[in-house]
């Protein structure tokens, strides 16, 4: 319970006032229940007359603390003899059963009130989790996705979550509401007979270690449990993204096979989880109802004996307590069951929560709003991890409206060059800088706002075409979306859908061609207007006729701004100002397309390779 407290203290914090209502609701409904329970003496000793004996009133004012017990029953015995002398036996029964069922009424009413009070801290704690899982999901660095299965972040955000749902913040009202009932039974329990209870708590050891054993490793159970569905989870991901070539290949029975064992897998480790976990209350049941019996003889033996500290209806009473305290206490053992369940689900969530994050913000960071003069990259070293250098003293300076271009083969460094300027990742060694400052010490917001993308791989929302311009473009009018598309060589074709820029463009623009996606995703750009741009080989995956669509688009929307473009079709950036040339991490040539070309080395290579 102290790791539950410790995880889940804080999520707790906004519902404070909930949780002490809940308090205060269910002790007020364990104190009813007691004194519904005293209700018993009087019928047992005077209604059916176990107990002869006449009572007289002690005056309330000679009550002190250590005569409270002797005034209170003395005095619960005298009322209750005093309304059997003024009624028959019969009317008095009725008046007894009148006061139980109205102390009943307040004591399932302060019940449920605990209970209702319980579920905005339920349903809060829920939506808190998803929020704050999702907002980390937002801020983590590209890094720890390339490190990370999508299947298993699903996972986390959704069969995870739901997990905690289930199991900890359904076991609250148990959480909550047992430990007051168990103390204020136990309590009562020692005012009845401090002897006797004391004796059943030696027994308490014995249950608590039975039950124990059975919740001892069922967290590692769950965890074990929830990996083997983040592994099935994965495997649907990856064959929905995957689909085309699992029938291409006509791979449906391996891809069956597969999730045909891992699914066997989960089924396995789930059933030893819901085994052990529904044997806590037969387990439960039966070492409680070996509790009372050896209290039921203890107590007997020592009324029969003549040594008992409490007569038989007081010892009755008491194992009516004592019984009542044994349901709390099961159900508090179910809760710790759950709640283990649940721990090792929030175990993974914190996984996610707790990832660091290397891309800091500066203490003071400055703003940025324009590009004045130049982009520098100054000795620049950096790698993925510590084994290889990606780049390696990369020493280029992009001047303010100018267009340069990337090329090299696959894996020389080029997308990895252009992510280290809105600091997708940071350097190693080395240093960027914007206007001559360090974008370390820049916001990154305002560093990312300078810099428009457009990808080789057009990323589309499954929303309409309005939306997709104008994502990331706060209050953007019809009219500047509309003149953003016609840049862009969109309007013609969107016009000529059937709602126009309310279509909807499907799961990643999959209702579009790949022509029509990229020049969503230019209008995109140019409505964003960044004084920088980066094209990430913009128009490989296209045929001529989208490309030649896709170019006129891009000239238009690269006029009067700094750009960076990665290419491997040299005749796309034939008209840069300067082209830099890598070679596994790093520049070994650059100039004009002719001046490389004159050169005859590397970059001439690549050329006659294209041309050929």
């Amino acid at each position: 319970m102290k790791e539950f407290f410790k995880i889940m203290g804080p999520y707790f914090m906004p519902y404070r006032g909930y949780v002490a209502g809940t308090l205060f609701l269910n002790i007020l409904a364990a104190i009813l229940n007691v004194f519904s329970f005293t209700l018993l003496l009087p019928i047992l000793n005077i209604l059916f007359k176990i107990e002869q004996k006449h009572y007289e009133l002690i005056p309330w004012s000679q009550c002190t603390l250590s005569s409270m017990k002797e005034v209170l029953v003395n005095n619960g015995y005298y009322y209750s003899q005093e309304i059997v002398a003024a009624f028959s036996p019969a009317t008095a029964l009725l008046l007894f059963g009148a006061m139980l069922a109205v102390m009943t009424l307040l004591k399932t009413g302060a019940y449920f009130g605990g209970s209702a009070t319980l579920m905005p801290i339920k349903t809060g704690i829920v939506r808190d989790i998803r929020a704050k899982i999702y907002r980390k999901i937002l801020h983590l660095p590209l890094s720890f996705f390339t490190e990370e299965r999508k299947g298993d972040i699903l996972a986390r955000v959704s069969t995870d979550v739901n997990e905690v749902d289930a199991s900890i913040t359904s076991s609250l009202d148990m959480i909550v509401k047992n430990p007051i009932f168990i103390i204020i039974y136990l309590v009562t329990l020692f005012v009845v007979s401090w002897q006797l209870t004391l004796f059943t708590l030696l027994v308490v050891p014995f249950l608590a270690l039975g039950i124990g054993r059975i919740g001892k490793k069922l967290k590692a159970k769950s965890l074990y449990a929830q990996s083997k569905w983040s592994d099935g989870l994965s495997q649907i991901e990856e064959t929905l993204g995957g689909l085309r070539i699992i029938k291409a290949f006509v791979a449906e029975e391996k891809m069956e096979k597969r999730f045909t064992e891992v699914n066997n897998e989960y089924r396995r480790a789930s059933m030893r989880v819901s085994i052990r976990q529904a044997s806590a209350h037969p387990v439960s049941e039966f070492l409680g109802t070996c509790m009372i019996v050896i209290v039921l003889w203890f107590g007997g033996y020592l009324i029969f004996s003549g040594n008992s500290p409490i007569d038989a209806s007081m010892f009755i009473y008491f194992l009516v307590i004592l019984y009542t305290t044994l349901q709390p206490l099961k159900d508090l053992s179910k809760a710790g069951y759950s709640i283990q369940k649940g721990m090792a689900s929030m175990e993974r969530i914190n996984k996610v929560i707790r990832a660091v994050n290397p891309i800091k913000e500066a203490e003071h960071p400055t703003t940025i709003s324009r590009l004045e003069h130049n982009i520098c990259f100054h000795h620049v070293s950096f790698s993925y991890t510590d084994a290889k250098e990606t780049l390696h003293d990369i020493c280029l300076t992009i001047e303010k409206g100018k267009t340069i271009a990337l090329v090299g083969q696959s894996g020389s460094g080029k997308s990895t060059l252009v992510d280290l300027i809105p600091r997708y990742h940071d350097i190693q060694q080395g240093e960027i800088l914007i206007d001559g400052k360090n974008i370390k010490e820049m916001s990154i917001h305002s560093l990312r706002s300078l810099i428009g993308n457009v990808n080789q791989e057009a990323i589309l929302f499954n929303d309409t075409i309005f939306n997709n311009i104008a994502f990331g473009v706060e209050h953007a009018t019809q009219e500047q979306v509309e003149e953003a598309a016609r840049i862009a060589n969109a309007h013609h074709f969107i016009m000529e859908m059937e709602e126009g820029y309310d279509t909807v463009v499907g799961d990643r623009g999959c209702r579009l061609s790949g022509g029509q996606r990229q020049r969503i995703s230019i209008a995109r750009a140019i409505l964003k207007n960044p004084p920088i741009l980066i094209l990430d080989e913009a128009t490989s995956a296209l045929d001529t006729e989208s490309e030649k669509l896709v170019q006129d688009a891009l000239e238009k929307l690269m006029k009067s701004r700094t750009t960076i473009a990665i290419a491997h079709r040299l005749s796309t950036i034939r008209n840069a100002d300067e082209i830099y040339v890598l070679h596994e991490g790093r520049i070994i040539e650059n100039g004009t397309h002719d001046d490389l070309i004159s050169q005859a080395g590397y970059y001439k290579k690549l050329h006659d390779m294209q041309q050929l």
